[in-house]
């Protein structure tokens, strides 16, 4: 070995050990953003074929979503507004995934939290002051959400329920019970036409970011994005949950709590959900109605899955779908379509993108060995 090689190997030894580590998780990494895009290039194809079956013009539709949904300012105020709700509510389902959990209640759980929360501020709005308000609700609302959630991890690990059916169950109890506080023992009698609780009030309601005109919601989704992140990534907890995900019995064998980590991490989940619900309440309806279940648990499902569970990633995505909601009127006026129209391609998406996993592993460019 010559005196020049002698001096480069213990700088490239190094350097070519970093890169083998860094090269397999860009290679990952690639594959899932690179199967998602073809997941919904294959769904736009897809719904396009749908919009020339009805005679409508696929141009007109995609950019009247654009138009809707990030053409003026007004646009991305609906969007965003539309987006924090489900920022949450894709947390609720992105966290027990991390785990080996495909838990699907969050709708459930936002709708508890919103009941509660209008139910707390009965006997303390007007008496109180704001803050303690806001409070009261708020903790009540993730408490609720908490525990409803949590409730599911408990029944997996003690009883073996299946989490799914479960938490699907369990959603539709949670808006039987709300509808009948809501007409029932909770009704405002001045509410006619929309049976609710009584209203907060418009002064005791909570305010818009400056400069955006969108509730608070918004930056706590942000924030609780950020955080449980570096929960899942960066933490000994995180890694404990990721490894019971990835091989249960490894996890047993190496004497993990893995009752203890489900249910926590439902009972996270469950909070980010129910603090939905206090939102919808506190933020936007001033009381807890109907219009509380108006499905963006159920859209958080697709927005997690499509983010492949990552809670960063759930951040652009819960925008790009909030945009497609507020787009949804628009599309109603200009052509003639029904609002649903929208639901309609949320749902080929996610047909389309639970058909995708099956290319997880099979593409050749995407494999450890370089493609051999």
């Amino acid at each position: 070995m010559t005196e020049v090689a002698r001096l480069e190997a213990p700088l490239a030894t190094p350097l070519g050990s970093m890169l083998g580590e860094i090269w397999p998780r860009l290679r990952r990494g690639s594959e899932y953003v690179a199967i998602t895009v073809l997941a919904l290039l294959v769904s736009a194809a897809l719904f396009t074929v749908f919009l020339l079956a009805l005679g409508k013009s696929p141009l007109q539709f995609y950019g009247l979503i654009w138009t809707g949904a990030f053409g003026t300012a007004f646009s991305w105020q609906n969007t965003l507004l539309r987006a924090s709700p489900l920022i949450l509510t894709a947390l609720c389902v992105a966290l027990p995934a991390r785990i080996g959990l495909i838990i699907i209640g969050g709708e459930g759980a936002l709708v508890l939290g919103g009941l509660v929360a209008g139910a707390v501020s009965l006997p303390l709005a007007g008496h109180v002051p704001w803050p303690a308000l806001m409070a009261a609700m708020s903790l009540a609302a993730v408490a609720v959400g908490a525990g409803w959630i949590g409730l599911i991890g408990f029944l997996k690990f003690k009883r073996g329920v299946n989490e799914t059916i479960a938490s699907l169950l369990m959603t539709y109890i949670a808006i039987a019970i709300m509808n009948f506080f809501v007409e029932g023992a909770l009704r405002d009698p001045g509410s006619a036409n929309k049976p609710s609780t009584r209203p907060i009030g418009a002064d005791q309601m909570i305010g818009t970011i400056p400069g955006l005109n969108v509730h608070w919601g918004l930056a706590a989704g942000l924030v609780l994005s950020v955080v449980l992140w570096v929960l899942i990534s960066r933490t000994t907890f995180g890694f404990a949950a990721r490894m019971t995900g990835g091989n249960p019995r490894a996890a047993r064998a190496q004497g993990l709590p893995i009752g203890k980590l489900m249910v926590s991490l439902c009972a996270i989940a469950g909070g980010c959900a129910g603090l939905a619900g206090f939102f919808e309440v506190a933020a936007v309806q001033g009381s807890a109605n109907g219009s509380l279940a108006a499905g963006y648990g159920f859209t958080g499902i697709l927005v997690a899955f499509l983010s492949r569970h990552n809670p960063l990633a759930i951040v652009p995505v819960a925008v790009l779908f909030g945009g497609f909601a507020a787009a949804g009127g628009l599309i109603q006026r200009r052509m003639g379509l029904p609002d649903a129209t929208v639901l309609v391609m949320q749902g080929l998406i996610f047909v389309v993108l639970l058909t995708s996993e099956t290319l997880y592993g099979r593409l050749r460019i995407f494999r450890a060995e370089g493609g051999r």
